[in-house]
């Protein structure tokens, strides 16, 4: 019996020939597999600059044996060369599953370095890229509102496909989960204008119209934009995570798959928990708005708590709460669209969700602050 060395290697081999001057042969031969000795791709380079003239490689493999990704490796050296010196490659005498690595190799382009280090463009040049990005963007929010206007509709007739389950849960994380950090919120900022108020009118000996200034403040516009602020940096935030991690999860086309509208099951509850929800919260906000306007006329400006609530019922009306209200509301719907199309466009990766959720509270609070100026000049026109 002879022995055999283990330590022994399989050898791969490439030999160059030039069968015209413009043209370069590489022939592969022995076996090309990572635990095999193989030529550095420093040979090849060599043989390109002996002949300055070519510009055409052909490969071939007529005497190859076994082969992995060690053989791609080095062809792919030899290509990114090629295109470096603007020189053809003719691959059609390599293994058939050796091109096709190739060309998933060179199908997408290297990722551009976006360091600091890179120059960045102009400012006019960002603006601009910004600007087409959001006008390219128009399209997509329209038809996802046209889908989520569908989707309500299909609710409204019954024909929705979802699950009164999870819209009991999601309506519970956007109401009853948000009352801590409404009511921090509310309060503070219920402060924060009856304490400015309250400097400028002690001045004039009229500290009594601290309950008008917070009451209609806070309930007509103050309780409804933070309320909405809050909502989209807690909830539409969270949409578009939980939507974007579904759609990094490929459970969406899951859902697409099985003839399940992702609009109806997904997308419908959330609408419809900040629907429902977003009135309540503006609501709530006001009233706990209205009560740090009290604790600051009695216990800084000795108003006594009947005179107090005898003004801000004097200045309230059924008006402010319905203005107060619609654009809780209005709120509540937009948030619902920025959070669920952000998650619904969200791309493949951990990065993309990131993104997807930034983008979402960033959209929210855009529209809300444009609804918000559009609504206050449209109820002053009306006389509302």
């Amino acid at each position: 019996m002879t022995a055999v060395d283990d330590t022994t290697k399989a050898r791969g081999e490439v030999r160059f020939e030039q069968p015209s001057p413009d043209t370069l042969q590489l022939s592969f031969a022995g076996s090309w597999r990572l635990q095999d000795q193989r030529p550095p791709p420093a040979g090849f380079e060599e043989q390109l600059a002996s002949a300055p003239g070519s510009r055409r490689v052909t490969l071939l493999s007529t005497e190859l044996g076994a082969w992995d990704s060690g053989l791609v490796t080095y062809l792919a050296r030899v290509v990114t060369l090629c295109r470096e010196r603007n020189i053809e490659v003719d691959t059609s005498g390599l293994p058939e599953g050796a091109r096709r690595l190739l060309e998933l190799a060179f199908a997408v382009p290297p990722k551009k370095d976006t360091g600091k280090h890179g120059e960045e463009p102009p400012a006019v040049s960002r603006i601009g890229m910004t600007v087409l990005e959001l006008w390219r963007g128009i399209p997509d929010m329209v038809r996802f509102i046209g889908e989520a206007t569908q989707s309500l509709g299909r609710f409204l007739t019954g024909r929705a496909q979802y699950r009164r389950s999870d819209l009991l849960l999601v309506i519970q994380e956007a109401g009853p989960n948000a009352l801590p950090i409404v009511s921090i919120i509310s309060f503070l900022v219920g402060l924060i204008v009856a304490y400015m108020g309250a400097v400028q009118l002690a001045q004039f000996g009229a500290q009594i119209y601290i309950a008008d200034l917070v009451a209609i403040g806070m309930v007509r516009e103050m309780g409804a934009l933070m309320t909405g602020i809050i909502m989209a940096g807690r909830t539409g935030a969270a949409f578009a995570a939980q939507l974007g991690t579904m759609q990094v999860n490929e459970e969406i086309d899951a859902f697409k798959t099985m003839g399940i509208a992702p609009m109806d099951f997904l997308v419908l509850p959330r609408m419809l928990a900040l629907i429902l929800m977003m009135p309540l919260l503006t609501l709530y906000s006001g009233i706990v708005g209205m009560l740090a306007g009290l604790t600051v006329a009695v216990g800084v400006f000795d108003i006594s708590v009947f005179e107090y609530y005898q003004e801000s019922v004097r200045a309230l009306d059924l008006r402010q709460f319905a203005v107060g209200v619609s654009k809780g509301t209005v709120y509540g719907i937009l948030i619902a669209i920025a959070g669920c199309l952000r998650g619904m466009q969200c791309g493949r990766s951990a990065q993309a969700v990131g993104q997807a959720t930034t983008s979402a509270v960033v959209t929210s609070i855009v529209f809300i602050v444009i609804a918000a100026s559009v609504l206050t000049i449209l109820f002053q026109q009306l006389g509302i």
